[in-house]
């Protein structure tokens, strides 16, 4: 059965579109289980209703035509309860309803299992026997894996727009990925295609087939001098053996079913690169499946060299486009943040993007733009999306494709409230954030990237919270030296002085690896980043420290911050390396004052650490963002367990309350900075706590300076207790709602489904 499930999947996933993959499905799920009937039937999410799509064994006119509304007939409650239905007589069973149109009243066995895809309802797969027959627990199952399977090749063609059926309208699908940078956006989908990415190839029509299959013909002739030069230059460095597999490569070029397997695509309407990346993409599929050693092993080397020719293609078909629409949503399946520079300012609207995660590069760049951005899209299908009308919400992680005229109109509501809105706080940053009832609580911003904005946010901050160092590691090709590090750092320091600014030590790993010190590991997040990285080179550490402490000559702005604290002894290490480099400093002659460290409550292992640490350090600074993530056990840039990531989760809400309250039983100011800061129900609630200064990214800082000007300290404390009751993380995004509803500040809050 297994090995039957593999060449159907095979089959469905190369099919040339949702008809050929449903017709396939069906009829080779009705001869693997050797049953009468194989049926699949779609859901209409506008209709409440499931439709008769694809049938083997039905009457085919019943097609498109058999509507069943959520809950009715057996295949309704199959959807509605989302649980496989097994039935040896199926009209004995309360919900048996009869239609006409299909003439199943001639079939007794049923076997119905829902098709979910990120926990939508998709859909209903059906197969039935005319005589009595108990399918058994291995026929369950093989339909259970194949409705897994459809889930992932149906929700791409919502997306693409390959379902056509009249009987569902406007196609408009939704994707959800990580929510990276909040706000939201409307426009038209612009793939970047990464050069020589099989992967990430749109579907075109050729309108001339000769020149495609002409191209093609010079691409693999291009490829096989290329593959003829590269065995000519190592012929006398490597053995003969290793040789011998350029021989490969060239038999395989060679071979005239692959070209001609991929002319006959172009003949069926597909451009060169598209017939190439599907041809290549089908033999590699087939061979990682072989029993085989040789031949799995065959299917690198035939993606090496699907790779080689589409790059030669590709040489006429730039990866970005010469011109964008004036409403661009960036999509791609990996985006840098070269490619944004690629893009002008006042066309670029959004971003999405298949890998990445919200810490990542672009992400805290996108950030720091006010760029809506989601992130971890796995499964967004990005061939056939280029041109695509779409909706993207930051707030959510959502990307509409295709979206129905009414949900435009609610998000271009949406966008204007929220635009005129920035306009209105615009008015009041330079005014104190202050309370009613006279509470100062200093807002701080987080950086890393460049100065340019220090002028106009000095007015309106109470400092920066947190300086990112790795950011400028990560924009050149080699650790940069102390030289280039002091005049980086010494920019930050006098562009925001006197106004302190806490610079966190290199923080990498995790997401964050440097191209040149790329850090491979099975779960990075719990392995080597922050402190214990650089701990083990203190090499690095030490000619970072150096050039904070060179910057900060005769400015005494600078607070140095110890990130992925995890052990008291790392602290003491990392202090030993300051005192050093302070006493290095002066025996050439510069003097500088030692800097207030702090460290990053971002294990919780720091939490039961407080008393240890306040002996150490002068101030905390809590990673909300990990904290949360280690916490919690989830891994937020993961989208299949992101919704689990809350970082108003009441046992994150009880760890917080209790480091403010040792913080100041202990004297020592505590400051957060995450995302958790940024929101301006969050930074209420951290206020009432007792935080001394909450960190953000620029773009969140009128929002929560307009909260904290409206509400008094005294009602944000009474929220607070009102909050620490609630046991659920749903109770407390309700409750906090219905408070800024009664305060009149939910217009600062993203909008709400």
């Amino acid at each position: 059965m297994l090995e039957v499930l593999r060449r159907v999947i095979q089959e469905v996933n190369g099919a040339r579109n949702l008809d050929a993959a449903l017709s396939t499905m069906v009829r080779r799920i009705r001869k693997a289980m050797q049953t009468d009937v194989c049926s699949f039937y779609l859901y209409d999410k506008e209709l409440e209703s499931l439709v008769l799509m694809e049938t083997i064994g039905l009457r085919t006119q019943a097609v498109g035509r058999v509507v069943l509304p959520l809950g009715e007939g057996l295949v309704g409650l199959v959807a509605k309860r989302s649980e496989p239905l097994n039935l040896e007589d199926a009209q004995s069973h309360s919900h048996f309803r009869y239609f006409e149109a299909t003439g199943e009243e001639r079939y007794s066995s049923f076997l119905g299992v829902p098709i979910i895809h990120q926990r939508h309802m998709l859909g209903v797969l059906v197969v039935q026997q005319a005589e009595k027959r108990r399918y058994d627990d291995e026929d369950e199952a093989f339909l259970v894996t194949m409705a897994a399977q459809l889930s992932g090749v149906l929700a791409h063609a919502l997306a693409t727009g390959n379902l056509t059926r009249p009987a569902l309208p406007g196609g408009q699908a939704m994707f959800k990925g990580v929510a990276a940078s909040p706000g939201m956006a409307m426009g038209e989908a612009v793939v970047i295609t990464p050069p020589a990415d099989l992967n990430s190839v749109p579907d075109l029509i050729p309108s001339d087939q000769e020149y495609e299959i002409a191209r093609l013909k010079e691409a693999i002739g291009k490829t096989r001098d290329e593959i003829r030069a590269a065995a000519e230059r190592l012929v006398n460095r490597i053995s003969s053996q290793e040789l011998a597999l350029f021989d490969v490569y060239q038999q395989m070029l060679g071979e005239a079913a692959l070209s001609e397997e991929v002319e006959k695509r172009i003949r069926e309407g597909q451009w060169a690169p598209g017939a190439l990346a599907d041809v290549v993409r089908r033999h590699v599929q087939y061979l990682e499946r072989v029993d085989d050693d040789y031949l799995r092993e065959r299917a690198a080397d035939i993606r090496d060299l699907g790779r080689r020719v589409l790059a030669h293609l590709q040489e006429d078909t730039p990866s970005t486009p010469e011109t964008y629409p004036d409403s661009a949503i960036l999509v791609g399946d990996e985006i840098s943040v070269a490619m944004l520079g690629e893009v002008p300012r006042d066309k670029l609207k959004g971003l999405v993007s298949v890998r990445g995660s919200s810490t990542s590069h672009v992400a805290i760049v996108a950030r720091a733009m006010g760029i809506p951005t989601v992130l971890g899209m796995v499964d967004l299908p990005l061939p056939r999306l280029n041109g695509a009308p779409v909706v993207l919400d930051g707030h959510r992680g959502r990307l509409f494709v295709r979206p129905a005229a009414e949900l435009q109109t609610r998000y271009a509501s949406l966008i204007a409230e929220e635009k005129v809105l920035s306009e209105v706080l615009e008015h009041e940053q330079d005014l104190p954030s202050r309370t009613p009832d006279g509470h100062e609580m200093p807002l701080m911003v987080n950086t890393g990237l460049a100065v340019d904005a220090s002028a106009l946010l000095k007015s309106r901050i109470g400092g920066v919270g947190l300086y990112r160092t790795e950011v400028p590691f990560m924009i050149t090709e080699r650790f940069p030296g102390e030289k280039e590090q002091m005049r980086m750092y010494r920019e930050q320091l006098k562009g925001f002085a006197p106004l302190p600014v806490v610079m966190r030590t290199l923080d990498i790993g995790g997401d964050k690896d440097l191209p040149y010190f790329p850090i491979e590991e099975a779960n990075p997040f719990l392995g080597w980043r922050g402190m214990r990285v650089t701990l083990d080179h203190p090499e690095v550490l030490m000619v970072q420290l150096r050039a904070m402490l060179k910057a900060s000559h005769d400015l005494g702005n600078l607070y140095v911050l110890l990130p992925m604290i995890t052990n008291v002894e790392e602290v003491d290490e990392a202090i030993r390396l300051l005192d050093r480099a302070i006493l290095e400093l002066g025996e050439e002659g510069i003097k500088v004052e030692r800097p207030k460290v702090g460290v990053m409550i971002e294990v919780p292992a720091t939490i039961y650490q407080m008393d240890a640490l306040a002996k150490r350090v002068d101030f905390f600074s809590v990673g909300s963002n990990d904290l949360t993530q280690y916490l919690l056990a989830v891994d937020r840039n993961n989208p299949r367990v992101s919704s689990l990531y809350d970082a108003l989760h009441p046992a994150l809400l009880g760890a917080l309350q209790e480091l403010a309250q040792d913080a100041k039983r202990l004297n020592k100011p505590i400051s957060l900075c995450g995302e958790l800061a940024g929101d301006p129900a969050g930074a209420l609630l951290l206020m009432a706590m007792g935080f001394t200064s909450l960190s953000m990214n620029a773009p969140s800082l009128p929002k929560v300076r307009a909260a904290i000007r409206r509400v008094t300290l005294a009602d944000a404390q009474t929220l607070l207790k009102e909050i620490m009751r609630l046991d659920t993380p749903a109770l407390v995004h309700e409750h906090l709602n219905k408070r800024l509803d009664e305060w009149q500040l939910s217009h600062l809050l993203p909008p709400r489904d």
